[in-house]
């Protein structure tokens, strides 16, 4: 591992450009109990992979689940598969190995990475919302409004709308001067933490930053209040308490996910600008399960729940003795 010496004086090809390496601390403050922190870490990115993965093969076998809500559904599986590899098996190699160099270039490829699909992820979660509501609200005229191509073109424009909105993270962290440091204190390449490591003027990065958060999560997240808001006004009108009932419990595991993906999200966030006195391993543990939960949770409450999906799973299960 390299020394402190070696941290604080990177390999450089002039004082102000940018190091060869950067090197991730991991959880500052716990580096002694980063070795055991990673097995809870690495079950759970198995978990989510295996469930993310199983809820893709079960949706595209399963002819009639090829509607509205179970593509939405397979966009957010892809999407967390995505999420979470791009961080846990460096994030993993740095606990258990203590490999911390990440090479420049690679960094801000991680951090488009990191960035894009959490946005993409807020969007889809969004479309989803929206798709609840015009099943519950209008359902007579929900195969008609939300079609196989409208379900498409949502999810390629939420793709390429995060895409057009985080590139310029990696493109600005490129052209930033670094001088000597290169010590990232995150266990991976977030953008306010490279962003710290910078010894000029990052104006420019903090309200860019600031503009697509608001873009992103403020958005959505409106959107997602006023479905649901929309969503319980007419659960409320149903005539049968027990129908009642299904549907406040349906709607209250989802909004479960959706606070489990944007609290840990705006914690992160708002610790960065105005936390200081947040201590910095629960910053970074937070902004850790932050990248770790919702790939979980999304094949759980969204998959494992749905009454199609689950019947199907247990006949596959069933065809191969398990």
């Amino acid at each position: 591992m390299p020394s402190l010496n070696h941290v604080m004086s990177c390999p450089n090809t002039s004082t102000f450009s940018h190091p060869a390496v950067f090197l991730l601390v991991g959880i500052p403050g716990l580096q002694e109990a980063q070795f055991w922190i990673a097995f809870p870490f690495c079950i759970m990115y198995v978990i989510a992979v295996l469930g993310n993965v199983i809820v893709l093969c079960v949706i595209k076998t399963e002819q009639s689940l090829h509607e509205p809500m179970y593509l939405f559904l397979a966009m957010l599986a892809v999407t967390d598969l995505v999420l979470s590899t791009s961080t846990l098996p460096k994030m993993l190699s740095i606990f258990w190995l203590g490999s911390r160099e990440i090479r420049f270039h690679a960094c801000p490829t991680q951090m488009f990475f990191i960035h894009t699909f959490s946005s993409v992820e807020s969007g889809l979660l969004m479309a989803m919302a929206l798709d609840r509501y015009v099943a519950i609200c209008c359902p007579l005229r929900h195969s008609s409004i939300l079609s196989v191509p409208a379900i498409v073109t949502m999810g390629s424009l939420v793709l390429a709308r995060r895409v057009l909105l985080v590139s310029p993270f990696s493109l600005l962290v490129r052209r930033l001067p670094f001088c000597q440091r290169c010590l990232i204190s995150h266990s991976y390449c977030e953008h306010m933490a490279v962003v710290k490591l910078v010894c000029g003027d990052v104006t420019v990065s903090i309200i860019y930053g600031l503009f697509v958060a608001f873009m992103v999560v403020g958005i959505d997240l409106f959107i997602i209040s006023v479905s649901y808001a929309m969503i319980l006004q007419a659960i409320l009108r149903l005539p049968y308490m027990d129908t009642r009932l299904k549907a406040f419990s349906t709607c209250a595991s989802h909004l479960c996910v959706i606070l489990a993906f944007y609290i840990p999200g705006l914690f992160t966030f708002l610790t960065h600008r105005f936390g200081h006195n947040v201590p910095h391993h629960v910053h970074i543990l937070v902004a850790n399960l932050y990248l770790l939960l919702p790939p979980i949770l999304n094949p759980i409450v969204y998959g494992v729940q749905t009454k199609q999906i689950r019947e199907r799973m247990l006949r596959i299960f069933q065809q191969k003795g398990i």
